[in-house]
C-alpha cells in the first residue's frame, strides 16, 4: 500500500508580517514510519533553515529539527511554528508540550503571540585561543567580550551599528569548530538588544532569527542590563522581533508567526 501524502506548512516565525521573519516548514507526520533520510531529504527539498517534524504522542508530540544538511538539537523558531500550526490546524488545544533531543519544551498562548518555555543556555568565557584568533578574522571586527555555550559562541561588540553592517567571512566563520556565531551589541532603538546569528557548518550562511540563540542571548543581557524582561531585535535583511523573560534555568521565548502556504507531500 503507498503511504499516505503528509501534510506540510511554511510558516514565517518571530513577526507578524508575512515575508518578514524566519520561515520554517512544518510536516505533521500521519502515523507512518517515516526514517531519518526521509526528512533530511524532505528538509533538503524545503531547503529553509529548518524543517520541523512533529509526530503524536501521549501527553504531547515528538519534535525533531533538520536543516538542509543536518538534524540539530534545539530550535526556537521552527517550535514557535510548530506550535502555530497545531493551534491553527486545530491539531491541538492549551499548553503543548514537545519531546526533543533537548528535552520536554512547552508552548502556550501569551497574549497574541506564542510563549515557548525553553532551557537558558548561558555562555561563559572559556573560548582556546586558536578560535579567539580565527574568529577575529572571521568577523573582520576585535570583540568586546566572547565566551561559548557549548553550541554557539557569543560575540559582543562596540555598538548596534557594528551589528547590523557587519559583513564576515562566512567560509572563516564556517571552519571555526562551532554550531555558529551569535554577534550582538545594546540598541538604543525600539528594543534592548540587536543580534545576528551566522551558520554556515549546518548549512545556513545567515539565519534570519533564530530563537534558540536567545536562549543564550537573554541571560547574557538580563545579566548587563539588570532586567529580566527583554526585547531583542535579529537584524538580518529579513528582521524579526524576540521577547525574552528570564526565568532561573529557563527561558520564555515570545513571538508571532503567519502561515504562508499549505500543501502535501505525497
Amino acid at each position: 500500500m503507498p503511504a499516505r501524502s503528509v501534510r506540510i506548512f511554511q510558516v514565517d516565525a518571530f513577526t507578524s508580517e508575512p515575508f518578514r521573519g524566519n520561515p520554517a516548514a512544518v510536516c505533521l507526520l500521519d502515523g507512518t514510519d517515516r526514517d531519518d533520510g526521509w526528512m533530511q531529504d524532505v528538509a533538503a527539498e524545503m531547503n529553509l533553515s529548518e524543517t520541523a517534524f512533529l509526530e503524536p504522542r501521549d501527553g504531547g508530540f515528538g519534535l525533531r529539527w533538520f536543516t538542509p544538511v543536518t538534524e540539530i538539537d534545539l530550535c526556537g523558531h521552527a517550535t514557535l511554528a510548530s506550535a502555530h500550526v497545531l493551534w491553527e490546524e486545530k491539531e491541538a488545544d492549551g499548553r503543548l508540550r514537545f519531546e526533543t533531543r533537548s528535552g520536554a519544551l512547552f508552548a502556550e498562548r501569551d497574549g497574541d503571540g506564542i510563549g515557548l518555555d525553553f532551557p537558558a543556555v548561558p555562555a561563559t568565557a572559556v573560548v582556546p585561543a586558536e578560535v579567539l584568533a580565527g574568529l577575529a578574522e572571521a568577523l573582520g571586527i576585535e570583540p568586546v567580550w566572547v565566551g561559548s555555550n557549548g553550541f554557539d559562541l557569543l560575540v559582543e561588540v562596540a555598538d548596534a551599528t557594528t551589528v547590523r553592517r557587519l559583513a564576515p567571512d562566512i567560509g572563516a566563520i564556517g571552519a571555526l569548530p562551532v554550531r555558529g556565531v551569535m554577534v550582538t551589541a545594546v540598541d538604543d532603538r525600539d528594543c534592548d538588544f540587536v543580534s545576528r546569528f551566522f551558520g554556515p557548518a549546518v548549512g545556513i550562511d545567515e539565519d534570519p532569527v533564530t530563537g534558540s540563540a536567545h536562549c543564550c542571548l537573554g541571560p547574557y543581557w538580563a545579566d548587563r542590563l539588570g532586567r529580566t524582561e527583554l526585547v531583542g531585535y535579529q537584524a538580518s535583511a529579513r528582521g524579526g522581533r524576540v521577547g525574552v523573560r528570564v526565568r532561573g534555568d529557563r527561558v520564555v521565548l515570545v513571538g508571532k508567526a503567519v502561515t504562508i502556504l499549505r500543501g502535501e507531500l505525497v
